[in-house]
């Protein structure tokens, strides 16, 4: 018979070694099975003669049967009417190298080991189940297949690595399972989603789903191929940052778009409008819409808002068919407090830090994580190897870098804790970040990495081997800023800002830096794009087609969020779709006719991609004129090809501006922002100017122009 204490701690949900009374085991006198099931009246075992023998009950939904003979393995139960196998005839088959490498810091696609897996076992489909709760006295698997009863199937410990694991046969897919912990010493009972969740219920319910395998056959072979050998350094790079729930919706109710409605209106709006890339806001599973995907609680999960993982594989490969890149907004900064995830998941910080000067974000209110720990490393570098390899997407643009490498970022003197020489680095985190640059760029040839990187921190954007981060560009918060803030000011007083324009290039070569004008631009009270530019109505819409075309011209590569190609008056609001609507007007048609032209050319102009990293792609011709608020500047490609742009930041037309070019020769005028087209007031050279041979500015020639009012010209030579 089982003593009285084992049979106590399962009946109690504490036992940590299910299989050392659960399942068969020899006796002295033939064989014993046991089995628990506190919601059942009776439970039968299928014998070898092909009937079914009753087990005794022996203690409050514990039951056991003897016999001189074995059931044959695996063997079959009959639960009150239900026949099922026992996940006790299935012992645990813990994969020894990848937990040493999971322990370690080292295991690069943890979610194949943990979390649910499909598997067959002795012929008998079902889950594998494994999770990491060191501190944990007893870790159960419960779902709607079990009632949600902790004592029904407990997990096998795995000893020293922290891992549990149990195999629960003939689950189907679909079922909702959480795992429910009892903590070591209070005893305590904590019931968490999984960590490596590849689906879950629909918010605002925060239960697992058991996932299929794939499906999806991919057809984007030689989008891969050629995306491995792409000299990305020189290749055009326009980035339309969006956000799946709120670009379209369904009218009048609202819904979202699916994955797959998405490709069939976002794939042939991206190459109408030449965007060579889509970066989507996070499309992890987040429980709030309101924290538009930042607060992730999974790492390994897309949101069920829009569909299953496949509807989402569909989308990828539209757009890599259509030969559109996919960039992920991936948040390995910080994690919600929410009780129900990874928080203080087995009652200890686990994957957080312990010391709440490093715990919990002071901005956010969110926790840290702790880096330094092998296995959270372990988690956070295989959520970027899942994206990458699972869904084929080509970069990740990693959120909150600043944080991440800063002890004090956003916290006060005696609010942080310093680094083990003094300082005020994140050591962990950095030794992550760049661990995981060398990850991506090692494991997906051509695949991009991307950092919110808005300090001065030197080399985000240069190889791990030369001591930089290992990123293969930043975004140039500091262009942005500028910009921004010199656009806000009246014409007549931009003339006293001038060198908000012509600062940046002192370290536009620095790093490899995108050029953003994303979402953080135009929430929290920012007002729009279109809403930050001061005049009336004809100069607020020439100043927002200034701004498109002073980031198409600027050294960089480009990212542009949502709405602000049409000219949205308001802020960006999460709950509704973007005001297409307003596409009927011509001054908010003449945006997106501009933003299309500008990215098309954008892209056929080697001069304006090609050497964006390179001081030798640019020159000013001059930058000094700030009583007229105007700038001008050479664009030269790797052949010597170049472009000039001039741009009068001011309401006031320049008739017989002279402006030196390099040669004397007859010059395109292939961009006029203030083109009748877009809404301007077709103020320009009728599309076509001569130099003649009087040096000015530094150059061997020069022409006479007309400069539009708050406009940017683009000439090139004429072939």
């Amino acid at each position: 018979m089982i003593s009285s204490p084992a049979c106590a701690a399962l009946l109690a949900a504490r036992e940590h070694d299910p299989f050392a009374v659960l399942g068969l085991h020899a006796e002295a006198t033939g064989w014993c099975l046991r089995v628990l099931r506190p919601q059942s009246a009776s439970v039968a075992v299928a014998l070898a003669s092909g009937q079914w023998d009753q087990l005794t009950e022996i203690g409050k939904g514990l039951f056991e049967w003897h016999g001189a003979l074995p059931p044959p393995r695996p063997w079959r139960l009959r639960v009150d009417d239900v026949v099922q196998h026992d996940a006790y005839a299935f012992p645990p088959l813990p994969p020894a190298d990848d937990l040493f490498l999971f322990n370690a810091g080292r295991l690069h696609q943890a979610w194949l080991r943990f979390g649910a897996n499909t598997a067959m076992r002795e012929g008998v489909a079902g889950v594998c189940f494994r999770v990491w709760a060191p501190n944990a006295e007893r870790v159960s698997v419960v779902g709607d297949f079990n009632r949600w009863d902790g004592r029904v199937h407990p997990m096998a410990s795995l000893g020293a690595s922290g891992v549990w694991e149990l195999f629960i046969p003939e689950l189907p897919t679909g079922a909702l399972y959480r795992f429910e912990l009892r903590v070591r010493g209070s005893g305590a009972l904590r019931l968490k989603a999984d960590p490596y969740a590849r689906a879950f219920e629909r918010r605002p319910a925060t239960a697992c789903c058991i996932t299929a395998a794939a499906s999806h056959v991919w057809n984007d072979t030689e989008w891969l191929r050629t995306r491995a050998t792409r000299d990305w350094l020189h290749a055009p790079m326009n980035v339309y940052e969006l956000h799946a729930g709120s670009w379209k919706r369904h009218l009048p109710d609202g819904r979202f778009y699916s994955y797959r409605e998405l490709a069939a209106h976002l794939v042939p709006y991206m190459q109408e409008m030449g965007f060579t890339h889509v970066e989507f806001m996070p499309l992890m599973e987040h429980p709030l819409d309101e924290s538009w995907g930042y607060q992730c609680t999974g790492f390994f999960a897309p949101t069920s808002r829009f569909g299953n993982a496949d509807d989402l594989r569909f989308l990828i490969d539209a757009l890599h068919q259509a030969n559109i890149g996919v960039i992920l907004d991936w948040v390995p900064g910080h994690f919600p407090a929410d009780d129900w995830a990874l928080a203080h998941f087995d009652g200890t910080s686990l994957y957080e830090h312990e010391d709440p000067r490093q715990k919990v974000h002071p901005d956010w209110g969110t926790h840290v994580f702790n880096y330094g720990r092998n296995e959270v490393r372990s988690f956070l570098l295989s959520s970027a190897h899942y994206w990458l390899s699972e869904f084929h997407v080509d970069g990740l643009r990693v959120d909150a870098v600043a944080s991440m490498i800063y002890l004090d970022y956003s916290r006060q003197p005696g609010e942080w804790t310093p680094n083990i020489h003094g300082g005020r680095e994140n050591l962990e985190a950095i030794a992550f970040l760049r661990e995981l640059n060398e990850m991506v760029h090692g494991q997906f040839p051509g695949a991009l990495t991307i950092a919110e990187e808005s300090t001065a921190w030197p080399m985000v954007s240069r190889p791990v081997w030369l001591g930089g981060l290992g990123f293969s560009m930043k975004w140039n918060m500091g262009w942005m800023n500028d910009t921004l803030h010199y656009l806000r000011q009246d014409p007549v007083h931009r003339r006293y800002h001038h060198e908000q324009l012509t600062f940046g290039q002192l370290y536009a070569y620095s790093e490899n830096f995108v050029l953003p004008l994303s979402h953080d631009e135009v929430v929290h009270g920012k007002g729009s794009l279109l809403g930050k530019m001061p005049g009336d109505e004809w100069q607020r819409f020439a100043n927002l087609r200034l701004l498109l075309a002073y980031q198409m011209a600027a050294p960089g590569k480009k990212l542009l969020f949502m709405g602000a190609e049409i000219g949205q008056p308001w802020e960006w609001r999460v709950a509704e779709e973007l005001p297409w609507h307003l596409l009927q007007y011509p001054l908010h048609a003449g945006v997106q006719r501009l933003a299309r032209d500008l990215n098309h050319f954008y892209q056929n102009t080697p001069a304006l991609h090609e050497l964006d990293f390179s001081s030798e792609g640019f020159q000013w011709i001059d930058c000094h004129d700030a009583d007229q608020s105007v700038i001008s500047w050479l664009r030269r490609a790797r052949d010597g090809s170049y472009a000039i742009v001039v741009a009068n930041f001011t309401p006031v037309p320049r008739y017989g501006y002279r402006l030196g070019v390099p040669h004397v020769i007859d010059y395109i005028e292939r961009i006029n922002s203030d083109s009748l087209l877009y809404g301007g007031s077709d103020a320009g050279n009728g599309g076509r100017v001569h130099a003649d041979s009087l040096p000015w500015m530094g150059q061997h020639a020069s022409v006479e122009l007309v400069l539009p009012p708050l406009a940017i010209l683009v000439l090139l030579p004429a072939m």
